[in-house]
């Protein structure tokens, strides 16, 4: 099992610096869940299916993620308090080149 660190800033702006495993196939929606890092019901909403933007989130480091997809794009050019670098948390997934990043929650629509 190989984890990783990653720093997350959860919705009330406390910082939880969690363990992710990179061996499980998760994304970083899952990981927040998984921590129970939100309240139940308003994170992950549509189920990872890039669907709802409830697990939208800023990144806070220089990490590269790629481009967003399609649908990514689609769905954050409908959300709220969008910023230059909003991402989707179910599109993302813990890899080891994640280690260190630092992200912050966005506000519950």
């Amino acid at each position: 099992m190989s984890d990783i660190k990653v720093s997350i800033t959860d919705r009330e702006g406390k910082q939880h610096l969690v363990d992710a495993p990179t061996d499980m196939n998760m994304n970083l929606m899952e990981l927040v869940r998984s921590y129970e890092l939100a309240p139940e019901g308003t994170i992950g909403v549509c189920g990872g299916m890039a669907m709802c933007a409830s697990c939208q989130c800023y990144i806070r480091s220089d990490h590269n993620l790629g481009n967003r997809s399609e649908e990514e794009e689609a769905m954050l050019s409908e959300a709220f308090y969008v910023e230059d670098n909003s991402r989707l948390g179910c599109q993302i997934y813990l890899t080891g080149q994640l280690n260190g990043l630092e992200i912050e929650l966005a506000p519950e629509s």
